[in-house]
C-alpha cells in the first residue's frame, strides 16, 4: 500500500506542476492581450480590412490574387495599433489604477515592468511598419501618422490637458480604413476619404457616451473629458450634433449601391432618434449606455455591410 502510494505521488506532483504551468501561460497571454488592448486592435482590424477589400473591388483586382498584400496589411496595421496601445498603457500607468476598467492592467498591478511594456510597444510598431512597407509607401506613411496622432497628439499631449482630447484622438481611430485602401491603391479615392470621415465622426459620440458612464472615474483620474468639464447636458448636445453629422456621409458612398445607402441612412436616423430621445429620459446614464451599445452595433453592421454588398 505504501509503495503504491509512493509511486502515485510523483504523478500528482507532475500534474500539479503541469496545471500551474498552464495557468501561468494563460495569465501571460491574458496580460499580453490587455497590454495591446486586443479589443481596440480587433475593432480597427474590421475597418482596415474593409478599406482594403473595397480598394481591391473597385480597382478590379482579385482578393485571392493579392493574399500577400492582404496579410501584410492586416498584420502591419494590427501590430502598429497594438504597439501604440502598449505605449499608451506605459504612459497611463500612473492614473489607470484610479479607473475601474483599467485598474487590472498588468502595468498597474506590477505584473509587467514598465520598461518591458515600452520596449514591446516600440518593437510592435517597428515590426508593423516593416509589414506595411511591403505594401505601399503611402500606407506606411499613413500608418506612422496614425501612431504619431495616438501616441503623441492624444496620449502624451491632449488627453490630460484638453477637453477636445476625444476629437484629437479620433484622428488615429479614423486612419485604419485609409491604411487598408492605400495598401492596394496609393491614389486615395473619394470613397477612402469618406471612410476616414465616417470613422472620425463616429468616435466622439461613441466615446462621449462611454465618458458619461465613467464620469466619476475620469474625474478622479484628472482627465478633462467633456462630461467632466462641461457636464451631461452639454455632452448630450454634442453627441446629437456629431451623430447628425453622419447623415450626409452615405451619399459619398453611392458606389456601394442603393441598398447600402438606405441601410446606412436608416442606421444614422435610428441613432439620431435615440439621441434626441435622450432628452425625454431622466436617467442620463441609462441613455448613455443605450447610445454606447448602439454605436458598437452601428460600426459593425455598416462596415460588414460594405463588404457584403460587393459580393451580391
Amino acid at each position: 500500500m505504501s509503495n503504491s502510494k509512493a509511486y502515485g505521488e510523483p504523478s500528482i506532483d507532475n500534474g500539479s506542476a503541469s496545471l500551474h504551468s498552464n495557468i501561468e501561460k494563460t495569465s501571460v497571454w491574458k496580460d499580453f492581450m490587455a497590454l495591446i488592448k486586443i479589443g481596440i486592435v480587433n475593432s480597427n482590424l474590421i475597418t482596415t480590412f474593409t478599406g482594403l477589400w473595397l480598394a481591391l473591388h473597385f480597382s478590379g483586382q482579385s482578393f485571392l490574387g493579392n493574399l500577400d498584400i492582404v496579410f501584410y496589411t492586416v498584420a502591419g496595421s494590427s501590430l502598429i495599433i497594438a504597439g501604440s496601445c502598449a505605449i499608451n498603457n506605459y504612459v497611463d500607468r500612473d492614473i489607470d489604477h484610479l479607473m475601474e476598467r483599467t485598474k487590472g492592467r498588468p502595468t498597474v498591478t506590477g505584473k509587467v515592468l514598465p520598461g518591458r511594456v515600452l520596449t514591446l510597444g516600440i518593437f510592435l510598431i517597428g515590426l508593423g511598419t516593416l509589414f506595411l512597407f511591403l505594401t505601399t509607401m503611402t500606407a506606411t506613411v499613413i500608418g506612422l501618422l496614425g501612431v504619431f496622432s495616438y501616441v503623441v497628439l492624444y496620449t502624451l499631449w491632449s488627453k490630460r490637458q484638453l477637453v477636445s482630447n476625444t476629437i484629437i484622438g479620433s484622428i488615429s481611430g479614423a486612419v485604419p480604413p485609409l491604411i487598408g485602401w492605400a495598401a492596394v491603391d496609393a491614389n486615395l479615392d473619394i470613397m477612402a476619404w469618406s471612410l476616414f470621415v465616417l470613422m472620425f465622426v463616429w468616435q466622439p459620440p461613441h466615446f462621449y457616451a462611454l465618458a458619461m458612464r465613467r464620469v466619476k472615474e475620469y474625474k478622479a483620474a484628472g482627465i478633462p473629458m467633456l462630461p467632466v468639464v462641461k457636464g451631461f447636458k452639454t455632452t448630450k448636445v454634442h453627441i446629437v450634433i456629431w451623430v447628425a453629422a453622419l447623415l450626409p456621409i452615405p451619399f459619398f458612398l453611392t458606389k456601394l449601391g442603393i441598398p447600402f445607402l438606405i441601410l446606412a441612412t436608416l442606421l444614422n436616423i435610428g441613432w439620431l432618434v435615440l439621441g434626441i430621445y435622450g432628452y425625454r429620459i431622466k436617467d442620463d446614464i441609462k441613455w448613455a449606455k443605450l447610445m454606447f451599445v448602439y454605436s458598437l452595433q452601428y460600426l459593425t453592421i455598416i462596415f460588414v455591410a460594405m463588404v457584403i454588398v460587393t459580393l451580391i
